[in-house]
């Protein structure tokens, strides 16, 4: 029985909340283990002024939390899922994934309800090209501008009228109590989420089998086989933030033995998109995400993505 488990985590707010929500879960099931949080600083946090998809990624959010386990800081890290990248560095091993949160994104204003209340040059925030590429799509006469932050900052930038609108996930905001703040939801449709959005994952090294043995209980089985459809797609077409890429599972019919995948690649500029869904088993998730991967290229999502290193 392992009696002192240390969780690494980011600084921030939500970070805080996710790795206490995790610390509640673990405590449940092990009310003699003492549990603590390693709160962290991680490159991503600390460039506020860079677009992530010229500074290296989102996996600037957890370098810093592998380096703690490789170090023996702390045991198991805990991350937003759409921050891992579609690789996991060798000698690292993904223990759990939670019951998703609400996965879709939400607009938060003061003024309007909807992006179509929005009045042409309507500046309208977003730290996703994901999002930037949607938004772009339906509603070209939109200026849309980086936001950078965490929660909290990218929401007082509103207030203090730096955007007519910003786009953030509903979970983060519903996490952190400001569930009240969103105007509407942007339904997959409008806005397809990015790969993992909404789930907890917790990372431990591969060959800690003692924490993986207490770690499963937290496992979601819908959850895991949706975001790893997901993070498929985004792996197969070499994705992270400097790809436009959504990719989006859930259970389809009443039985919840069957996942449908939608994926899309679009230019920044939203001119061009290539989209694809399809149906599988969650015994074969990965390689549902290899078909509709492949569903994407037929499509052009091949020739979106070369434009975009040219």
């Amino acid at each position: 029985m392992i009696r002192e488990l240390r969780i690494a985590t980011r600084r921030s707010r939500l970070a805080l909340w996710q790795a206490e929500h995790v610390k509640a879960r673990l405590g449940a099931l092990h009310p003699a283990m003492n549990t603590t949080l390693v709160a962290l600083s991680t490159r991503g946090d600390e460039l506020l002024d860079a677009s992530l998809a010229t500074a290296g990624g989102k996996g600037l959010f957890v370098k810093e939390l592998e380096t703690a386990l490789v170090e023996g800081r702390a045991d198991i890290a805990v991350h937003s899922m759409k921050d891992v990248p579609a690789d996991l560095p060798p000698g690292f091993a993904l223990a759990a994934i939670l019951e998703r949160e609400d996965p879709r994104d939400a607009l938060v204003s003061a003024r309007y309800r909807n992006l179509a209340e929005l009045p042409a040059a309507a500046v309208v925030g977003t730290s996703s090209l994901r999002r930037q590429a949607q938004i772009a799509a339906r509603f070209p006469a939109l200026e849309i501008r980086p936001l950078r932050g965490n929660v909290d900052t990218r929401v007082a930038k509103l207030d203090r009228g730096d955007y007519a609108a910003i786009v953030l996930a509903a979970a983060g905001l519903k996490r952190l109590g400001l569930g009240g703040r969103i105007q509407s939801y942007l339904s997959a449709e409008e806005s397809l989420p990015a790969a993992g959005q909404a789930a907890l994952g917790i990372e431990c090294l591969a060959a800690r089998s003692d924490l993986m043995k207490i770690l499963a209980p937290l496992d979601d089985a819908h959850s895991s086989a949706c975001v790893r459809a997901e993070r498929q797609v985004n792996r197969s077409l070499g994705g992270s933030c400097t790809i436009p890429l959504g990719a989006f599972a859930e259970i389809a019919g009443g039985t919840g033995a069957t996942i449908r995948l939608r994926a899309l690649v679009a230019s920044p500029d939203g001119k061009r998109v290539a989209r694809a869904e399809g149906e599988g088993g969650m015994h074969e998730a990965e390689a549902l995400g290899l078909r509709v991967a492949g569903l994407l290229r037929e499509r052009g999502a091949s020739e979106i993505l070369a434009a975009l290193v040219q």
